[in-house]
C-alpha cells in the first residue's frame, strides 16, 4: 500500500501514518511504520510545529526511533533531556549537513540555509554556533510518500540569496532481510553553488546495553587518531576501537581519525555488542573526507563525512547501506 504526497506543514498527517504517542516522550508526535519482515521501523516525522525534532543542527528527516530485527534493537533515547528545540533531542541514523550555505555572505537579520532544515535568521553574533538553536524563517515546503516497506520525505526550500534546493530521502528495507539503504539526492534549484559535507552521526543503543568492553566499533582502514586515546577507557587495536572499562553517565570517548584512503572500500564500519549479539555493518558509495568517532555510556556513534559540491541545475546522490546481524552466527 502506498500514500499519496501530503504537505507536513499544514500537520494533516493521514491516520495510517499516526499510530499514538512516541514512547521517548509523551506528547503525540507524527510517526510511520515500515517493515519487510526482517526489520520493523518506527520513524519520527518532520512537522513545523508537531514534530519530535525541531532544531536547527540536524536534517529532520529519516529520524528513527526504533528499528528492531529479530533479535535485536538498534535505536532508541540516548538523552536525559528533551525539549523539541534541543540540537540533540533526536534519535536514530540522525544526518547533518555540517556547512551553513550563504551565512557568511548574509546580513544580521537576513537568512541563511542550513539543508533539511530550511531558512535560518541570522542574529548579530561574532560566528556561527553548530549547538546553538537558530530562529527557523522558512521551513520550506515538506512531503511524505509511505510505502509498506520504505518512506521517501522531500523538501523544497527556494529563493534565499541565491540558495535553492531540492533534497529526497528514501529509506528502503531490502526485500525479506536485515538491511536498510539510505537513498539521497540534492538537487540545486538556484543560482549559486552549494558546497558542503554531509554525515550520519549514528546514535546507536545495541538492545540498550551501556557502552564498555562488550562495544567495539571496527573500521576497513587502520585508523590514525589525532590525538591520543583516553588511557585506560578505550584503546586502538588494529583496525579496532576497544572499551577497557564500562563508561560511567558523563564520560565520553571523542577523537578524529586519519588512515582512510580516496575510494568509498573505506566507507565501511562495524558496530557490535558481543553481551547481547546486536551487530551491524554500514557501508558508502562516496569515499570519506573526515572521520569521527563519538561516544557515552548510552550510544556509540561512528561519523563518516562526505564531500558535496552542487553546481547550479546539478544534482548529486549518495547512499548508505546498513546491514543488522547477531553476531553470535557470524
Amino acid at each position: 500500500m502506498t500514500v499519496g504526497l501530503m504537505n507536513i506543514r499544514s500537520i494533516l498527517v493521514p491516520a495510517l501514518l499516526i499510530a499514538g504517542s512516541c514512547s521517548a516522550a509523551d506528547p503525540a508526535f507524527p510517526e510511520a511504520h515500515i517493515s519487510n519482515g526482517a526489520i520493523t521501523a518506527k520513524l519520527l516525522l518532520p512537522d513545523a510545529e508537531k514534530g519530535y525534532y525541531r532544531g536547527t543542527r540536524f536534517d529532520w528527516s529519516g529520524q528513527i526511533e526504533s528499528l528492531k530485527t529479530k533479535e535485536h534493537e538498534y535505536f532508541g533515547k540516548w538523552f536525559d533531556k528533551y525539549d523539541p528545540k534541543l540540537h540533540d533531542a533526536i534519535m536514530g541514523p540522525v544526518e547533518e549537513f555540517a556547512e551553513s550555505i550563504g551565512y557568511d555572505e548574509a546580513q544580521v537579520g537576513g537568512t541563511f540555509v542550513r539543508i533539511g532544515v530550511g531558512a535560518l535568521k541570522k542574529p548579530e553574533e561574532p560566528r556561527f554556533e553548530r549547538f546553538k538553536t537558530y530562529d527557523i524563517a522558512d521551513h520550506g515546503k515538506w512531503s511524505v510518500k509511505k510505502g509498506k516497506d520504505s518512506i521517501e520525505f522531500t523538501q523544497d526550500l527556494g529563493g534565499h540569496n541565491g540558495y535553492s534546493y531540492k533534497y529526497t530521502k528514501r529509506i528502503s528495507l531490502a526485500k525479506g532481510k536485515p538491511e536498510m539503504v539510505i537513498h539521497h539526492t540534492l538537487k540545486n534549484t538556484g543560482k549559486k553553488a552549494i558546497t558542503t559535507t554531509q554525515y550520519n552521526h549514528n546514535f546507536f543503543v545495541l538492545d540498550g546495553e551501556p557502552t564498555g568492553p562488550d562495544a567495539s566499533v571496527t573500521f576497513s582502514f587502520e585508523p590514525r587518531p589525532t590525538r591520543p586515546m583516553p588511557d585506560g577507557v578505550a584503546e586502538l587495536r588494529g583496525t579496532q576501537i576497544a572499551y577497557l572499562k564500562e563508561l560511567p553517565k558523563g564520560q565520553s570517548v571523542y577523537n578524529e581519525f586519519e588512515g582512510f584512503g580516496k575510494t568509498a572500500s573505506d566507507y565501511d564500519i562495524k558496530v557490535e555488542n558481543k553481551k547481547s549479539g546486536a551487530g551491524v555493518r554500514i557501508q558508502g558509495d562516496q569515499p570519506i573526507t573526515k572521520m569521527v568517532y563519538w561516544s557515552i555510556r548510552s550510544t556509540l556513534c561512528p561519523e563518516a563525512y562526505i564531500a558535496l559540491n552542487v553546481a547550479p541545475g546539478a544534482e548529486s546522490k549518495w547512499t548508505y547501506h546498513y546491514t543488522f546481524y547477531d553476531t553470535r552466527k557470524q
